[in-house]
């Protein structure tokens, strides 16, 4: 006989300007402009006899009339300039935007149908924060709950978990296994530093979100695989393990064995391809 019991709550996850010298064109400009205006008048001398000029030897006439002087010449220094900084549009961290990029990882209309559409990205850090410390955030969940009940079944004076239980996260499971943990690691490394802005608010801001998400990740990793059936029993007000063992771990590592021995494997090997890429 089946029983529908209390709705659990799910978790998941610069122009450098240069001067040039000038001193060689005033040189120039002196050298060129310069004439006899200011040589001193002097009388004029008396005239001397001419004396014709001495007739060249055949061997100075051969003598060849050196080429006239000529300005050296000065190679202009090569100007290089500075490489534009290109300056990376700002990201888009609307609810909108960040939804948008999520669902184009995933299969479009099934993951939109369980992503919430407001604080997308406060969630996440709230969520994450409160998983690295073996806690959950009911008020933050990125996913919408499931519809179904929670439910159990009763056999020789016992109450166990209704595998039926397990099926209500398969569709959240199917999701996950078709976003590429390339794809998401990428579209995390967008938003990390908002994302180390946000958690800087709430935590520690000398520490990096990214330690704070995989020690959430390695937690989650640390939930023990159990046998099926799972024997639980109820205190009138909610369902708890009656193994001690399981009753005692943390409340993100007993929901994630309330989504069954499959589930919980899917899951956990997604959460290792992304821990080895972080």
């Amino acid at each position: 006989m089946c029983k529908d019991a209390a709705k659990p709550k799910p978790i998941m996850p610069l122009l450098l300007i240069g001067l040039g010298g000038f001193a060689l064109l005033v040189a120039l400009y002196f050298w060129m402009t310069s004439d006899n205006k200011d040589i001193p008048t002097m009388e004029k001398p008396t005239p001397r006899p001419v004396v014709p000029a001495p007739v060249k030897t055949e061997v100075e006439q051969a003598k060849p009339t050196p080429p006239p002087a000529q300005e050296p010449i000065i190679e202009e220094e090569e100007v290089v300039e500075p490489a534009p900084v290109v300056v990376a549009p700002p990201v888009d961290t609307s609810d909108a935007a960040v939804k948008t990029s999520i669902l184009a990882t995933a299969d479009y209309e099934a993951a939109a149908s369980l992503l919430v559409d407001e604080s997308l990205l406060q969630r996440f850090v709230v969520t994450a924060a409160n998983l690295a410390e073996g806690e959950v955030a009911p008020n933050h969940q990125l996913l919408q709950p499931p519809s179904q009940n929670f439910r159990i079944y009763q056999q020789g004076g016992k109450e166990w978990i209704d595998p039926a239980s397990y099926k209500r996260y398969t569709p959240y499971v199917d999701v996950i296994d078709t976003m590429s943990a390339d794809t998401l690691v990428s579209l995390y490394e967008t938003y990390q530093p908002t994302l180390n802005q946000l958690y800087a608010e709430i935590g520690d801001p000398s520490e990096p979100f990214n330690d704070v998400l995989k020690q959430a990740i390695e937690h989650l990793l640390e939930t023990p695989s159990v046998p099926v059936p799972v024997e639980v029993y109820t205190d009138s007000v909610m369902y708890k393990y009656k193994d001690e063992r399981l009753e005692s771990l943390s409340m993100p590592q007993k929901h994630l064995i309330r989504m069954g021995p499959e589930n919980m494997r899917r899951v956990k090997a997604k959460l290792r391809e992304i821990l080895e890429m972080l």
